[in-house]
């Protein structure tokens, strides 16, 4: 039955209020209606459709989020292509492009041209169709010349229109494409990875990492559980209006109801353009998001077409990046701290400083080759930056304050943990302890041996790996099998339920595949592929410990350095003995006995690249083997498929050459016939 008149028009006043208060709330930030008005609106609003469906329409709130998983993106080609920026990195560089300006269109040296400025947000560019008002398409930047189709993703975006709102402006041109960025708020940003800490789940680097994850996930409905802004800074395709400047764009698309930056300005001369750039750059933390810089664009569509540009970054444009926030401290000390897989780093202990509104006390010097290249002492007058605003880090001396009282830092030859020798590889600037039962190491390589990838033994996380090593319990991973439950009802928060269910799951483990076990040991440069390939080649742990490193860097994948941190992992007599305790506790050392593997993915190759949006790549591994698949590191003709993840390498290009079936995670689950969600 057709839906009567008086319900046609309540759907589409309803979708007209609603889109309205979303753009007060979303864009404007000057809510009229409280949050449980809109609500009541929405839930109205999705009654009614739920019972007419013919009423749905694309601009409707209700359909922000909608649609299954896709199988992959689309490609998009940009008409015009979206350009990248180059980049100043002080204000003379900035005269030097604006007096090059000059001189290409032909003004004396004291000639003036109008500029727009902004702030350059650090998120991922988007480019926006809208059709006679509508959002039709919405495509990332990609090369500048080809992108990605991710309109259900951007219409999960609130700030974004999905129909240009009605007002008292100008009607919205027959075809309007709006350029800006995606990006995450520093607050959201800080929410975000806070629930993402408290579920477990790995935290994101930066805003910018966190919006393009975001942004490119081949499932809407996790887009939408991102807290997504957008900013648009200028248009590409515009048809039905003529448009002569980057300030009447920016006043146009501010008009059609899209955010754009507050901060914008428009200045007659590169003196007052200057003075404002850096103005900002002792106010960026007034800004509510990740800024990287501020932009420069001449104003005249005309005079940017007399520009032109060169090779993908137009001449009319600039971008002044702000510096790292840098002061000078005096280095007291360098110290060495022993990471998880046993690389040893030095770092610098500092007087006390406050760097951008922390107080800065520690930082890190890279490795020993960083301290050496930039002659960096103990006692020196030191610069310190945050790097990305967040990371500490020593820039390098200040050479005219030394005393002759600076002492040269010289890397310890001895694990300051354990004792043992230390090891640095050639053409390598790490150095290693390779002992596994190093102490500073065992917590975490407990925490390793136990995860998902490697040996699976449920309930032995880093809380619980931490009370074993303090408690004396285990002295290497070995120890694991040697745990009683009169041992463990010693550790704090230990019943005797608890303390059974993680013995049996311990017991559990020595039934774990050869391959996984070797995953388990730590060995560095030995992830799952790495594993599974040296474990089908040698077959046992006794024929892999005897191998050369010849031997070894011939077995297909191998490399020099995987070959002699093998090798020299199995010449440690700490390492030999705790195989030798697992040998003891009946932990399968070689492939002899496994079952033939079966499943949905046996017989198949694959190769993974980039980085998936929530598994890391052990657990892809992982995952592919149990399903009777094979994880190898190149791709040939033999690959069967090429699993892409965000920034592919080669190995893309590679499968493309050669027909190689190429699919993203959500690709892979279906293979596995797994579900999966990553909020």
């Amino acid at each position: 039955m057709p839906a009567p008149d008086e319900i046609r028009e309540e759907a589409r006043s309803l979708r007209e209020f609603l889109n309205y208060h979303a753009y007060r709330y979303y864009v404007l930030d000057q809510p009229e209606i409280s949050d449980a008005e809109y609500d009541r609106a929405l839930r109205r609003l999705e009654e009614i459709e739920a019972e007419y469906p013919e009423l749905v329409t694309p601009d409707s709130p209700t359909q922000r989020v909608g649609g299954k998983p896709l199988p992959q993106f689309e490609t998009v080609n940009h008409e015009l292509p979206m350009l990248s920026l180059d980049d100043a990195f002080d204000v003379r560089q900035v005269r030097e492009w604006f007096g090059r300006v000059r001189r290409l269109l032909g003004l004396g040296p004291e000639g003036q041209v109008e500029l727009v400025v902004e702030p350059k947000v650090d998120g991922l560019a988007i480019s926006l169709l809208y059709e006679d008002g509508v959002l039709t398409r919405g495509a990332t930047r990609g090369d500048g010349f080809t992108g990605e189709d991710v309109t259900a993703n951007v219409r999960t975006i609130r700030s974004i229109p999905l129909r240009i709102p009605p007002g008292d402006g100008p009607e919205p041109p027959p075809l309007l494409e709006v350029r800006g960025e995606v990006y995450l708020s520093l607050e959201a940003f800080e929410r975000l990875n806070e629930r993402r800490a408290q579920r477990g789940e790995p935290v994101f680097a930066n805003p910018r990492n966190a919006a393009a994850g975001s942004v490119r996930q081949l499932d809407p409905q996790i887009t939408a559980r991102r807290p997504l802004a957008f900013l648009a800074y200028g248009v590409g395709r515009v048809e039905g209006v003529t448009l002569r400047s980057q300030w009447e764009a920016l006043r146009l698309v501010e008009k059609m109801g899209l955010p754009v930056s507050g901060d914008a300005r428009l200045f007659a001369t590169i003196e007052a353009a200057l003075e404002y750039c850096t103005n900002w750059m002792s106010r960026r933390e007034e800004l509510p998001f990740e800024a990287d810089g501020m932009v420069l664009k001449v104003n005249d569509f005309e005079l940017q077409d007399r520009l032109g540009v060169v090779g993908r970054a137009p001449r009319w444009a600039i971008a002044l990046k702000f510096p790292p926030r840098e002061e000078v401290t005096r280095l007291i000390d360098i110290g060495v701290n022993v990471g998880r897989t046993g690389v040893v780093t030095p770092y610098a202990v500092l007087e006390p400083v406050n760097i951008g509104g922390v107080v800065v006390k520690q930082a890190t010097l890279h490795n020993e080759d960083y301290v050496r290249s930039r002659d960096i002492r103990i006692g020196d007058f030191v610069t310190v930056a945050r790097a990305g605003d967040v990371i500490p880090q020593v820039i390098g001396p200040i050479i005219s304050r030394r005393t002759g009282e600076e002492k040269p830092f010289v890397m310890p030859s001895r694990c300051p943990s354990c004792g043992e020798p230390l090891t640095r590889l050639p053409d390598e600037a790490a150095t290693y302890c390779t002992n596994s039962a190093c102490p500073a190491q065992l917590a975490r390589l407990l925490e390793h041996f136990a995860s998902r990838g490697a040996m699976d033994i449920e309930g032995l996380g880093e809380k619980v790996a931490q009370q074993l090593v303090r408690a004396g319990l285990v002295q290497d991973v070995g120890d694991l099998y040697s745990l009683t439950e009169e041992k463990l009802l010693r550790l704090e928060g230990f019943a005797e339920k608890r303390a059974r269910g993680l013995l049996a799951a311990i017991e559990s483990s020595k039934q774990r595949p050869f391959w996984r076990v070797l995953t388990a040991l730590g060995i560095r440069r030995v992830g799952t592929v790495v594993a599974q390939a040296l474990a089908e080649h040698f077959g046992s742990i006794d024929r892999l410990a005897r191998a050369s490193e010849g031997e070894i860097e011939a077995v297909h994948g191998m490399g020099p350095h995987t070959a002699a941190a093998v090798r020299g992992w199995f010449s440690q007599e700490s390492n030999r003995r705790v195989v030798e305790k697992l040998r003891l506790a009946g932990v399968r050392l070689s492939q002899a006995g496994q079952a033939p593997r079966e499943g949905p993915l046996a017989g198949l190759s694959f190769v993974l690249t980039g980085r998936l949006p929530d598994l890391s790549r052990a657990e892809a591994s992982r995952l592919i083997a149990e399903a009777g698949g094979k994880v190898t590191e190149s791709v040939s003709s033999h690959t069967d498929y090429l699993v892409v993840g965000e920034d592919p390498g080669s190995k893309l290009d590679r499968a493309r050459e050669l027909g190689v079936s190429i699919i993203d995670q959500a690709g892979l689950r279906r293979l596995l016939r797994v579900e999966g969600d990553s909020g």
